[in-house]
C-alpha cells in the first residue's frame, strides 16, 4: 500500500546527536561508569521517568546526584546532559518543507524537559524560530504525552490521535529498538544508521520517498 504518513524521530534523524559526548562530559566530572547506566540502547529508570515527564528537571538532578555519589551543580548537569546535542543541518529543515508537501509528517521524539529548551534555543539562534512544531502537522515529545519510544502504545496514540492507518504510515529513526516498537504497532519502519546513510538520501528531488515501504 501506498505511504501517505511519515513520523519521524528528532535525534540522529533532523537533529545531529552524539551520546559519547555525554558519556564523556559526566566521565570528567567523575562519574567513571556514567557508560553503564546510559547509552542509546539501554539506561536506568530515571532516564525513562524524566523522558516520560513523570519526574522534573530538578528531580532528574537529585537523582543523578544520588546515582553518582557527585555534588556536582545543577548547571554542571545540565551543561553535561545537553552536551550530546549537536546541531540541525539547514539542508534537513529545508528537507521538510518539501516532503510535507506529498506527505502528512509528524514528529515524535523521545526528549525532555532538560534537552528541550536547549536544543529549542540553537533553532532560535541559528533560524530565527523556536518550534519545530511548524514543519510538522503534530509534534509528539514523550516528557509532554507520558509516553516514550519503543513502547507500542505510543505509536498507537499517533495513529489514532492523527486517523492514520499503521499499513500507510512509515516511521523513520535511528534507534532499532524504537524501529521495532513501530513494527510491533503494524507500522512500516526505516532503521536510520547516520554513518551509513542522511535523511536526505531517503527521498529525490522532488520530495518522493525511494526507500521500500516494508524496510
Amino acid at each position: 500500500m501506498e505511504i501517505k504518513n511519515i513520523v519521524f524521530d528528532l535525534g540522529g534523524v533532523l537533529l545531529n546527536i552524539d551520546y559519547e559526548r555525554t558519556i564523556e562530559a559526566f566521565k570528567k566530572l567523575g562519574v567513571k561508569d556514567f557508560d553503564s547506566i546510559f547509552t542509546q540502547a539501554t539506561q536506568l529508570k530515571l532516564f525513562d521517568s524524566f523522558d516520560k515527564g513523570q519526574i522534573s528537571a530538578g528531580e532528574f538532578r537529585d537523582g543523578l546526584r544520588s546515582i553518582s555519589g557527585l555534588p556536582a551543580t545543577d548547571q554542571e548537569i545540565d551543561n553535561a546532559w545537553n552536551a550530546m546535542l549537536l546541531d540541525f543541518p539547514a539542508t534537513r529543515l529545508a528537507l521538510l518543507e518539501g516532503v510535507r508537501k506529498r506527505y502528512r509528517i509528524f514528529l515524535l521524539s523521545n526528549t525532555n524537559a532538560i534537552h528541550y529548551p536547549a536544543y529549542s534555543r540553537a533553532l532560535e539562534e541559528k533560524y530565527g524560530f523556536a518550534e519545530l512544531s511548524s514543519l510538522f502537522e503534530k509534534q509528539y515529545l514523550s516528557y509532554r504525552i507520558g509516553m516514550r519510544k519503543p513502547d507500542r502504545e505510543v505509536f498507537e496514540f499517533v495513529l489514532s490521535d492523527n486517523g492514520i492507518l499503521p499499513e500507510e504510515t512509515l516511521f523513520i529513526d535511528d534507534t532499532l529498538q524504537h524501529v521495532h516498537g513501530a513494527e510491533a504497532a503494524g507500522i512500516h519502519a526505516f532503521h536510520l544508521d547516520p554513518a551509513k546513510t542522511g535523511i536526505e538520501d531517503l527521498f529525490t528531488v522532488g520530495h518522493r520517498l525511494i526507500i521500500p515501504a516494508g524496510k
